[in-house]
């Protein structure tokens, strides 16, 4: 025999409010509320158990509960029903209290459905019955929201319900994945990326998804996770194979990027590097085939050395800077020298830069008037000079465009030698020869390396091949994921070579959004992110690689999404991460997180009325994380989807006692380590 509706509802009823306020409610239960198993929701079910849920029933529908602690109560008053026997003593009866926190309202729909929705606008009263959820309120609770097409675990509350996530919640809007090493982070991470192109390849049939995740590997472990799979773009430093081989070329980085690898100060080496890339990026690194071009490529310096001077104003300044400058020009002139090869009209440039400078020295020096010679240059007279200068330069070949405007940080192709050779010339020019000597040495140390040469040498690359290689091409048609391994790149370039790895992509997306007027959806995975993301101490004068790089992942987390680029953060070193990228994040993965400075941190970045879940976080199993943020309509825990082995990344902790004991044999050859390491075909480098 069947029961009504209202004696069902009594079934559930476990309690009454006793305490309400907007962050907690707290709940008296029933002395006849379960204590341990619930059988009155159609299947047995633990109750009270810590982060479940609870009902309370009002105008606006079911206010959703989620129990943050339990306590018994000491109480002389055990609520017998009716009036009882006054002639009894009642003894201290212990009363059971329960406190939850309201998350949102679950309305019925037609057909006895229901759907949950966060925040609440509709409180309960003291008094108001408290029940437990059916089946289907709590797969409703649980698989709450839309478009919720990748699913990534189930509810450890409701083995039934799967939790699924809208992914463009997930990724557009950046993803942190926390948690201790051996956690699980790097397997979620890894599902994450699979179990999304499983579902989008379940929507396009045959076609491979038009999907783009580029994985920053600094340990190499997402190699194995992704072996089986033929959409995969994998480069590395190790690769013998050249199109796998992972190249970043010297004229991909910007001003920025070269300062930090050459530790340029501010004073005289960074205007000096920042002009040399002017020059170099105009062309006129290309070999001398004549006069004419040699004598372009002087005037283009000098231009670029002008520009710079009459920016920063030291013409006008004290003593002894205006004797210094018109010196300059006086040794400028010098090269000025008109050559058979050159035309009439090319003759007749140079002939009135030398009248110019001439009338100047004789206007300084020749002035009976005067006791002493002014060398003070006005405003006018650079831009004089200046204008004399283009006129000449577009004379002998060159572009308006190239007229010492280029920007230093467009890439065009330049190698490693053009560059030094450009850097001496222009120190030369710019009399900064001593004060940058240091600075040269160290670049052509670090150039010369030959790590450094496999990854950054000039190499006839063009752009949009690489473009198309590391970010992906039309359609996806050449892979929908790419791994660039990092873990043998060199410790002095690895910030860097992260660093233009980040903006090229997201100066490629800015680009396509402006030209296509839509955004192309590219998701950016950092694993181990602290080593890349860390917080820094600002620094005025000069800025290390490390802060640099960091630098760009937040202009790439405040902007990203804007251009379609979202990123996806693993690190087991939260407190180390940038607060800027951090804050950005608006989804959280938490594994188990058992440092306090790590538990503090991510306190601070959960609101206040989701605080008590994290409390959770020290004692989490593994493949067991909190989800929470805005691709989760509400905090709950999850049970991440299985990863058979074959597609984990290779992050297993080491099986220490299996060796020990010869379970699992581990072959040595130093021989071939010591060979692939000092880069020896056959049989050790010879030693001296």
């Amino acid at each position: 025999m069947s029961c009504s509706p209202l004696e069902f509802q009594e079934s559930l009823e476990v309690g009454q409010v006793d305490f309400v306020s907007p962050d907690e409610i707290k709940i008296q239960l029933n002395i006849d509320a379960p204590e341990d198993v619930s059988l009155s929701t159609g299947l047995p079910r633990v109750f009270p158990r810590i982060n479940g849920y609870v009902l309370i029933h009002t105008e606006d529908g079911y206010v959703v509960g989620q129990i943050e602690w339990i306590t018994i109560e000491k109480s002389p008053y055990p609520k017998r029903q009716g009036l009882g026997d006054f002639g009894l003593v009642d003894l201290p009866f212990p009363m059971r209290k329960m406190s939850v926190k309201p998350l949102g309202v679950l309305r019925e729909k037609e057909s006895s459905t229901y759907s949950f929705q966060r925040g609440v606008s509709s409180f309960p009263s003291v008094g108001d019955n408290v029940l437990l959820p059916t089946e289907k309120q709590l797969k409703a609770i649980i698989e709450s929201g839309e478009n919720r097409f990748v699913e990534i675990g189930s509810s450890p509350f409701a083995e039934s319900a799967k939790i699924a996530v809208d992914p463009d919640k997930l990724f557009g809007r950046h993803l942190a994945v926390l948690g201790n090493t051996g956690s699980g982070k790097s397997c979620s991470v890894a599902g994450l990326i699979r179990w999304s192109l499983e579902a989008a390849k379940k929507n396009v049939g045959s076609e491979n998804p038009n999907a783009r995740f580029i994985i920053l590997d600094p340990n190499g472990e997402y190699k194995k996770a992704f072996a089986e799979d033929h959409n995969v773009r994998y480069f590395s430093v190790n690769e013998t194979e050249v199109e796998n081989r992972l190249k970043v070329p010297l004229w991909f980085w910007n001003s920025n990027e070269w300062c930090a690898f050459a530790q340029a100060s501010g004073k005289s080496q960074k205007p000096t590097l920042i002009n040399t890339l002017r020059s170099v990026r105009s062309g006129i690194d290309a070999p001398i085939v004549d006069e004419k071009i040699e004598m372009r490529r002087y005037i283009s310096t000098i231009i670029t050395a002008l520009k710079c001077e009459k920016n920063c104003g030291s013409p006008w300044g004290s003593f002894p800077k205006p004797k210094n400058f018109h010196d300059l020009l006086l040794k400028w002139n010098e090269s000025f020298v008109v050559k058979e090869t050159f035309s009439e009209s090319q003759k007749k440039c140079i002939a009135e830069i030398n009248s110019w400078v001439e009338r100047k020295r004789e206007e300084r020096t020749s002035r009976p008037e005067c006791r002493y010679p002014i060398f003070a240059y006005s405003h006018k007279d650079i831009d004089d000079i200046l204008t004399i200068l283009q006129n000449a330069y577009i004379e002998f070949g060159g572009v308006d465009l190239d007229v010492g405007e280029l920007d230093a940080d467009i890439p065009r192709p330049f190698s490693g030698e053009s560059f030094l050779k450009c850097l001496s010339a222009n120190a030369e020019i710019l009399k900064t020869s001593e004060y940058i000597s240091v600075m040269e040495t160290r670049i052509k140390t670090l150039l010369s390396d030959v790590r450094m040469k496999s990854i950054a040498d000039y190499d006839n690359l063009r752009l949009d091949d690489w473009l198309n290689n590391y970010i992906g091409g039309d359609s996806a048609s050449n892979g929908t994921i790419t791994i660039i391994d990092l873990s043998l790149v060199p410790a002095e370039l690895i910030h860097i070579l992260t660093a233009v790895i980040a903006r090229m992509t997201f100066e490629a997306l800015q680009r396509y959004r402006k030209k296509n007027e839509k955004c192309l959806p590219t998701v950016l995975v950092m694993e181990e992110a602290h080593t890349f993301v860390k917080r820094y101490t600002e620094d005025a004068e000069n800025q290390s690689a490390s802060e640099m790089c960091c630098k760009v992942f937040e202009k790439i987390a405040r902007e990203g999404r804007k251009f379609g680029l979202g990123m996806v953060l693993s690190s087991q070193r939260p407190s180390e991460l940038s607060p800027t990228v951090l804050s950005q994040c608006n989804t959280f993965l938490l594994h188990r997180i058992s440092n306090d400075r790590d538990q503090e941190l991510v306190m601070r970045l959960i609101p206040d009325n989701q605080k008590g879940l994290l409390r959770d976080l020290p004692s989490l199993p593994s493949q067991n994380a909190i989800l929470l943020g805005w691709a989760s309509e509400l905090p709950m825990f999850v049970k991440m989807r299985y990863l058979p082995k074959n597609q984990r990344p290779q992050s297993d902790d080491p099986d220490f006692w299996n060796v020990w004991t010869r379970k699992d044999g581990r072959p040595i050859d130093w021989t071939a380590v010591a060979n692939e390491w000092q880069g020896a075909k056959t049989g050790l480098v010879e030693r001296s």
